[in-house]
């Protein structure tokens, strides 16, 4: 890595990592006797980690002008593989946790083992962990392509990464400890939330100049969705997270919001973190790789614009739909259902463009695994926004709400749709950075689309009849107009369900060590007699997917 960068670049990064060790410091001394302790000293590590790789190859030759000539593919390259290493930490937490359900002595005797401190661990390190570094590193491969230029430094994408997780790991370990704000997706706590926002200043800063320096005048439609993603969720993380320590010294904070402006706070979150993380991200993953595996030109770029738009616009104003029948106000609920409704129109769009980009490809879809987990990924996001407008209906959300058919539905977006475009922009990529024909083991890849697709098929039909049943049970009535079952009934009746949800999460996660396996033997060097030439565009080619004739 420190071979890459420029003499300057490495004064920069001794300073940004030393800046960061004394840092971990100042935390763990003043946050002696306090939670905060652990975090500071992990920090420290972290820093000290950078003063040592930086220091290790400090005096290293300077990279020649002829690394312009090509594009900066190694932080791409290390995001896929820290991608994959949280994949199967967060796969695995979460398959735990699910079994916990069914069989609830299946801990520890540990208060870091309970239910509720490993389900964070499971969300973070799949939402923020897996799908946060892959969208980091095809952004970093998308951006380059479509623009022909090359990043405009060597150290800003390997800030980014350390420093995206740095903020990862403190939020997991923080989650063991108990460090918490204790909102709807257990934020960590203000210290890492302030070490993120630097973190994603520099993310958006990197991504304009790359697109100030373009090549290619036109921006491509990924690029829009990428840059949504990450000025939005900028937006989304500062206001949800503001908050006053106690003090330097103490992990502790208040936030500064209360009661239902809290939770309308939290909503616009939570549902906008679905909306630009979990979608707009993807979508931008999707319009680049589905058209570029297919060998098709996007079938309608003016559709892609059109979702955009809609995306964007419709989508700040859903969160409200998760708090039907609560203390706010009638007609804000009323908006956000309404929006919600609206919303499958640019949804739909988008599923409908990229499964129309597939025709005359077809035949490709039945011989490509990895192109099928593309197709399938626009399938499930179809579904999946489809599902979202129709439990957002107020009378429908009586039914499902607090519910395991919500369960249901957010994974069939992040099994789906999430980590299947993720699956097949990975294994398109994959071959290409290591300089390989194919990956390791083809076969290998259809082992593992379908494992992933039966394990998400498994999971979502457990958890709708899980949910479905539990919310019949709980509005029941006998004749005398008490309720007909108590809250330990549906939870009987829930257990079957749950031993099949674990049992899809399982085959899920086998698949994913079994493609993290094929991923690492397509890494492995190979010897000289056998490589061949890589397929890699130089700066002076365009590489992003054909736009339609006349558009």
């Amino acid at each position: 890595m420190v071979s890459t960068l420029t003499m300057n670049e490495r004064h920069i990064a001794l300073v940004i990592s030393s800046f960061v060790a004394v840092l971990g410091l100042v935390l763990a001394a003043s946050g002696r006797h306090d939670l905060l302790e652990p975090h500071g000293f992990l920090i420290l590590l972290a820093g000290l980690a950078g003063v040592f790789v930086i220091l290790h190859g400090y005096f290293d030759p300077e990279p020649g002008p002829e690394r312009l000539s090509s594009y900066f593919d190694e932080p791409i390259k290390v995001g896929i593989v820290l991608a994959m290493i949280w994949a199967l930490i967060a796969m695995f937490v979460g398959d735990w946790v699910a079994w916990l359900l069914a069989y609830p002595d299946f801990r520890f005797d540990a208060a870091w083992s309970s239910f509720g401190r490993l389900r964070p661990i499971h969300t973070t390190g799949i939402i923020f962990g897996f799908g946060g570094n892959a969208l980091i590193a095809t952004s970093f491969h998308v951006m380059q392509r479509t623009s022909r230029a090359r990043l405009p430094d060597q150290l800003t994408p390997w800030f980014v990464l350390a420093g995206y997780n740095l903020f990862c790991v403190l939020a997991v370990t923080g989650y063991l400890m108990g460090i918490t704000q204790s909102k709807e997706y257990a934020e960590p706590e203000w210290y890492a939330d302030f070490w993120l926002v630097i973190v994603w200043v520099a993310y958006f800063v990197l991504y304009l100049r790359t697109l100030a320096r373009r090549r290619e005048p036109h921006i491509y439609v990924s690029n829009w969705y990428y840059l949504a993603f990450i000025l939005v969720v900028a937006m989304l993380h500062i206001v949800n997270n503001l908050a006053l320590p106690i003090s330097i010294g103490s992990a502790k904070s208040y936030t500064i919001f209360a009661g239902v402006q809290d939770a309308m706070v939290q909503w616009w979150y939570g549902h906008n973190a679905v909306a630009f993380f979990l979608t707009a991200g993807f979508l931008g993953m999707l319009y680049y790789y589905l058209p570029k595996r297919a060998g098709r030109p996007i079938y309608s770029y003016r559709m892609s614009i059109i979702g955009f738009w809609g995306i964007t616009f419709f989508y700040v104003w859903v969160g409200s739909h998760h708090l039907h029948y609560t203390a706010l106000p009638q007609w804000v609920q009323t908006l956000g259902m309404t929006f919600s409704v609206m919303l499958l129109v640019p949804s739909w769009i988008a599923a409908a463009n990229a499964l129309l980009t597939l025709n005359g490809a077809w035949h490709k879809v039945r011989d490509d695994a990895t192109l099928r987990f593309m197709m399938v990924a626009a399938v499930f996001y179809g579904l999946a926004t489809f599902e979202g407008s129709f439990l957002a209906i107020r009378p429908v959300n009586s039914l499902s709400h607090y519910t395991d058919w919500t369960i249901a539905h957010v994974h069939a977006g992040t099994l789906g749709w999430n980590s299947m475009i993720i699956f097949g922009a990975i294994y398109y990529l994959v071959p290409q950075l290591w300089k390989r024909e194919r990956m390791y083991s083809p076969a290998l890849v259809e082992v593992h689309f379908w494992l992933a697709v039966a394990g998400t098929f498994v999971y979502v039909f457990a958890m709708w009849n899980s949910g479905i049943t539990q919310g019949l049970m709980w509005r029941t009535y006998n004749d005398s107009g008490m309720l007909a079952y108590s809250f330990v009934d549906s939870l009987v009746a829930m257990h079957p369900y749950y031993i099949a949800r674990a049992f899809g999460g399982l085959l899920f996660f086998i698949g994913t060590a079994v493609g993290a396996y094929n991923i690492w033997k397509t890494m492995q060097p190979i010897p000289a007699a056998e490589r061949t030439q890589a397929d890699l565009p130089v700066l002076g080619e365009l590489s992003r997917p054909i736009l339609q004739a006349g558009e």
